[in-house]
């Protein structure tokens, strides 16, 4: 009989923590990011006809290079599609990012971790080993996250791989500045933590704001885009700005000072060219459905 199996999973935006998912680092240290599921979703779709042949096909509304995880999100519905039966959320995630590492990705396992499970998470990564725990705030709060945090997409894709090698490389060549950075960058993960934890709309710009700065020590080339447009609104319409992503490009996230600086902010976005994105949280992870065709 043939069937269409149907997968659709959402895409993340990383809140504190990412770079330190990366096995490069936490095959020596541990890792902590802090991410959320938003209702940007990729959806993969197999057909089995009555011969037994198979077709997929994908479909997205998140741009490419937006730096919201999208590779990973696409890699966890197509192997939830063809091998998601009897499966876990982490084996799926796990199965995704193997699946990108033969690809030769190199990147971390937290987009993996966002699409297969959804919601808000605190992941711990120790080696290979990764540890989700579920943050469950209130609707209350949640409601306005999503009303102070606004989201762009720049229009700038997300094209940064090369800066992000030369971060490794001098991680692999002992330049100590980057060990401590990103031992920073897993503290404002830990900070994140408390501030969604006490559901205080505040901490969490100031830690986007932190996490930022963090990231500069990395490479003051991840924020460039972000900054030059973002500093001016510094202290009087916006707590803070990260880059949902590892930065250069692609969606940044902007944290209100109050919901009535809301105009000012977009239009200074919009003068720029940037395209707000109306998002919300999305609780669930891997969306799965079998339909049986006669």
């Amino acid at each position: 009989m043939a069937k269409t199996i149907t997968v659709r999973v959402p895409v993340r935006i990383d809140l504190a923590g990412g770079w330190t998912d990366v096995p490069t680092y936490c095959k020596n240290h541990i890792g902590e990011v802090v991410n959320l599921a938003i209702n940007r979703y990729i959806t993969a779709e197999m057909h089995i006809d009555d011969e037994r042949r198979i077709s997929v096909r994908y479909s997205s509304d998140v741009p490419v290079g937006s730096g919201l995880g999208t590779s990973a999100a696409m890699n966890v519905a197509f192997l939830s599609a063809i091998a998601g039966d009897g499966k876990s959320p982490d084996e799926i995630a796990e199965l995704a990012f193997q699946f990108e590492a033969l690809l030769g990705n190199t990147g971390g396992r937290q987009d993996q971790w966002a699409s297969a499970y959804g919601g808000f998470q605190h992941l711990r990564f120790e080696g290979d080993k990764v540890t989700s725990k579920q943050l469950n705030p209130s609707p209350r709060f949640i409601e306005a996250l999503e009303r102070n945090l606004l989201l762009f997409d720049s229009g700038i894709t997300h094209v940064s791989g090369e800066l992000h090698d030369s971060v490794w490389k001098r991680y692999a060549n002992g330049d100590e500045d980057i060990p401590e950075a990103l031992r920073r960058i897993r503290h404002m993960a830990q900070e994140m933590v408390e501030a969604i934890e006490s559901e205080n709309i505040p901490g969490v710009g100031i830690s986007l704001f932190r996490t930022t700065k963090s990231v500069d020590m990395l490479d003051r080339a991840f924020d460039e885009p972000f900054r030059r447009v973002l500093k001016p609104l510094w202290g009087t319409y916006i707590f803070g700005w990260k880059a949902m992503g590892a930065g250069a490009g692609g969606v940044v996230g902007v944290m209100l000072e109050d919901e009535g600086c809301r105009s000012e902010v977009m239009a200074v976005a919009e003068k720029n060219g940037w395209k707000h994105i109306d998002w919300a949280v999305e609780q669930q992870g891997i969306q799965r459905t079998i339909n049986l065709h006669e």
